[in-house]
Parts: C-alpha cells; structure tokens; sequence
C-alpha cells in the first residue's frame, strides 16, 4: 500500500514538472520590440554562438597525423615509399628505361643507362607523393642508389686516350744451378 502511494506521489511531482516547466524562447524573438532599450546595456551576443573555424580549418588540423615516435615515423614512410614503388613498377616508361638498361654491354653503359632509369622512376614517385616527409626520403633513396653505380677506386680514363699496355712479364729463368737433394 506504501509502495502504490510512493508511486501516485512520484507522477503527481512529474506532472507538476512539466505543467509549470518555461519553455526558452527562440534566438530569433526580439525581447525588446516596442520598447526602449536603455543606453547602459551591453549588446547581446550573437545568437549561434562563438565564431567557429572553418571546415578547411579544421580538415588541415586534424589531417596531420600525430608522431607515435622515431620507428612508427619510419614505418608509415616505408609503407607509403611501398605504395609508391607497386604504383610506378608498371609504368611504361619505367619498365621500358629498366629494360633498356639491363640490355647494356659494358658496365660502363649500365651504369649511365640506371642514372637515367633512376631519374625516371623517382621523378614518377616523387609526382605521386603527397607529402613533403615522403618526397624527402624518396630522394635519399635516389642518392643511395646512384651513389651504389659509382666506382670511386677506378681511375677514370680522359676521353680519346689509348690504353697504356700492361707491363712485359719477365720470364722466369731455369734453375741449372741448384743441386739435387735426392743425388746428395
């Protein structure tokens, strides 16, 4: 019997609530048409509130991905660097400066021929790559792979110089005067 007048007491409360609750009056309504405003009041603020930042505002701030540290970094450059080489590999132009490489004669041609091939293929990544981070570590890997084709230990021969010939090779003369250690 408690329990039941517990109850009726509960919703008679709620239904008072609601009968005596003020709904808020629309921002557009002006309070004061009609009268006069006095002098001494401030402005009101404006009705949708503070000035927020543009939509490309906040497209850039939330665009830029936090560092998770040194080999996170390196990891998400590395997967973009994949990305970018499985989408050049097939393009024709690389795989025809690949190809007229490979079919050099000397190694002296090769390695002119995969300065060109390494000139095409990065200039391909690089106008695929969207940010600054990834064109950066594009062209390391481009100085890497060009500084692999020079030979610093070879001396370079000036251009229309013939080949010195390699030195005569002395004969080795017959040892007549040693004496047979068998003979005694």
């Amino acid at each position: 019997m408690k329990l039941y007048g517990l109850i009726i007491l509960a919703t008679l409360g709620a239904v008072a609530l609601a009968v005596h609750g003020q709904d808020a009056a629309p921002p557009s309504v002006d309070l004061y048409k009609g009268q006069e405003q006095p002098e001494a009041v401030a402005p009101l603020p404006e009705p949708n509130g503070p000035e927020l930042p543009e939509i490309s505002q906040l497209d850039q701030t939330f665009s830029k991905p936090k560092s998770l540290g040194k080999e996170a970094d390196e990891l998400r450059v590395h997967v973009e660097w994949r990305q970018l080489k499985n989408r050049t590999v097939n393009d024709p132009a690389v795989q025809a400066a690949k190809a007229y490489a490979q079919a050099a004669r000397t190694d002296l041609e090769k390695r002119d021929r995969l300065r060109d091939y390494y000139d095409i293929y990065y200039q391909r990544m690089s106008a695929l790559a969207t940010t600054h981070e990834i064109k950066l570590a594009l062209q390391a890997l481009k100085t890497t792979h060009e500084s692999l084709l020079a030979q610093p230990r070879v001396r370079p021969t000036p251009p229309g110089s013939p080949t010195p010939p390699p030195p005569p090779v002395k004969k080795k003369q017959a040892n007549k005067h040693k004496k047979n250690k068998l003979k005694g």
